[in-house]
């Protein structure tokens, strides 16, 4: 049997998850897999680069890909090597190294790269078709070129640059206050530096909370020492020259005057797919590489895309003719390694020529959490709506809100039919992994309320709650990993929550679940040293 050769550009967190689920194919000699990963180094989970950057991560902690084991299994793993050009006719990939190589099946995880806003002062090269064919070597599988002391945090590199200012207690600048530049600022702060936020909306996280759940946030980083400033839209950054005549950041100018000084300037501006490899080579793209429901691209049968650059638009005929297509890459890192072990799953099945699966479920609301220390923020699906809105244009829905900003507390609850839609908690950690349970079981609310909020009471006892002990409750959101199959793993000897990742892979996706898989093991071995494997 020949085997079906399958190319993956991309060797991130994604990419490493496909070359996992790919291995037993590749064993079997059904599949002959070649991974083309641009950075040196193996692969990372990106997810926790802030971590990285302040000291409280190290690279192996990281780690999660695993190159021994897949050469070994029959993979070519090429480091440090980029793509270059995919030249759909021949089937062949154009390396950096000169290299082409051949493939029946392209897989495309290319990630995504750091917005650059407009500034004045910074160069923001466009990527549209006619750039990339002048450009192609600068500007193909390449980050923009940033000025000295101006960096974002998307890889190794970047966080190596944070690094250096956190340890030298340097005033850090953080323009934007989505979710991962307000980790790393909380993150910073806590290890001495000295941080401002810079953003332009009312108040921080802004896609993910409503007005209320924002200003108890601001307030809790302000008592954290970072400085906030909200409302104010970046519009050029000053320069200042070293003794080496190095030409480095030394402000950030606001357009209604504000100059913002320090020694490190963070873009966290959000994210954009990896498009320019399919794009060049003539692929449907939006804001992502378009792919459908079984992640095969509009353009190409031979070629998928999985992860931050896939944009899933099931085609049909209304779709097929739009300009502008719905949706965007979810940016999370769960559906991305859904997205590989479903696409892996296909192929392998395809390559041993026998009946795939079922098809790759649709998402729902990703569950987004601010992971710091003494901050808890927790939100799901749209919170916008407010208690006193009409009840004649949504008749089935409720909206319940609870507020103490003195205390830094904060939940708003949306529900439909008394079905939990979205909420927002700040301050409120018990609550919210209740909030959490409920939605993921699209149970009903109780009709009082407030009976959830004695879970941050000083008299709840969280051991007395069956629900959030029970076998069957999800722990680790990115990964599907549930309590039982954590105190499987505790009754063979995993003890801890590194080890416990290792063997269920709970906790080493968005990591907001490590607390609750530590509430776990010690409930799992309370009783009499030994862990229990029952709820």
């Amino acid at each position: 049997m020949t085997p079906l050769r399958i190319v993956l550009i991309g060797y991130g967190p994604v990419g490493a998850r496909f070359v996992e689920e790919l291995l037993p194919a590749v064993r079997a000699g059904a599949v002959a897999l070649t991974v083309v990963a641009g950075e040196p180094v193996e692969a990372y989970n990106r997810v926790l680069v802030a971590e990285y950057a302040v000291g409280n991560a190290d690279l192996d902690a990281m780690l999660v890909g695993d190159q021994e084991a897949a050469e070994a299994a029959g993979a070519a793993v090429r480091l440090g090597v980029r793509a270059t050009r995919v030249d759909r006719a021949a089937h062949v990939v154009h390396l950096s190294t000169g290299e082409a190589l051949p493939y029946d099946r392209l897989v495309l995880a290319t990630g995504s790269r750091a917005n650059v806003p407009t500034l004045d002062g910074v160069d923001r090269p466009r990527r549209d078709l006619s750039d990339l064919e002048r450009h192609p070597s600068t500007l193909v599988a390449r980050d923009d070129d940033l000025p000295a002391g101006v960096t974002a945090l998307r890889d190794l590199e970047d966080a190596e640059r944070v690094l250096e200012a956190v340890r030298a207690r340097r005033r850090i600048v953080v323009l934007g206050a989505g979710v991962l530049g307000l980790e790393l600022a909380l993150a910073a702060a806590h290890a001495g530096a000295q941080v401002c936020v810079v953003h332009h909306g009312p108040h921080p996280m802004p896609r993910n909370l409503d007005r209320g759940a924002g200003h108890v946030l601001r307030s809790a980083l302000r008592r954290t020492g970072i400085t906030v400033i909200a409302h104010s839209r970046a519009e050029a950054i000053g320069f200042r020259t070293d003794a080496d005549g190095t030409r480095r950041f030394d402000m950030l100018v606001t357009a209604d005057g504000k100059q913002v000084r320090g020694d490190l300037l963070v873009l966290s501006c959000g994210v954009s797919p990896r498009n320019e490899l399919a794009t060049l080579a003539g692929l449907r793209t939006a804001v992502g590489i378009v792919v459908g429901p079984d992640l095969r691209s509009w353009t190409d049968p031979d070629v998928y895309a999985i992860g931050d650059c896939a944009q899933v638009v099931e085609r049909t005929d209304e779709t097929a003719g739009r300009r502008i297509l719905p949706g965007a890459p979810s940016g999370l890192i769960g559906p991305g390694w859904r997205q590989a072990e479903h696409l892996a799953a296909a192929l392998a099945a395809e390559a041993e020529d026998r009946e795939a699966g079922a098809a790759l479920a649709p998402e729902r609301d990703a569950i987004v959490m601010l992971k710091a220390e003494h901050v808890d923020v927790v939100a799901v699906g749209d919170v916008s709506a407010e208690p006193w809105d009409d009840d004649a244009l949504a008749p089935r829905r409720r909206v319940a809100q609870w507020a103490d900003p003195e205390h830094l507390r904060y939940v708003k609850m949306v529900t439909e039919g008394g079905i939990l839609t979205g909420f927002a908690s700040v301050g409120m950690p018990r609550t919210a992994a209740e909030l959490t349970l409920l939605f993921e079981r699209r149970a009903e609310l109780p009709a009082d309320r407030s009976l959830l909020l004695r879970f941050d009471g000083p008299d709840d006892d969280p051991s007395a709650s069956a629900d959030a002990f029970a076998p069957e409750t999800t722990v680790c959101w990115c990964n599907g990993v549930t309590v039982g199959r954590i105190e499987e793993s505790a009754a063979c000897g995993n003890a801890t929550v590194e080890c416990v990742g290792r063997d269920t892979r709970a906790g080493t996706g968005c990591g907001g679940c490590r607390g609750r898989i530590a509430e776990v093991l010690a409930r799992a071995a309370e009783a009499d040293g030994a862990p229990s494997l029952t709820a």
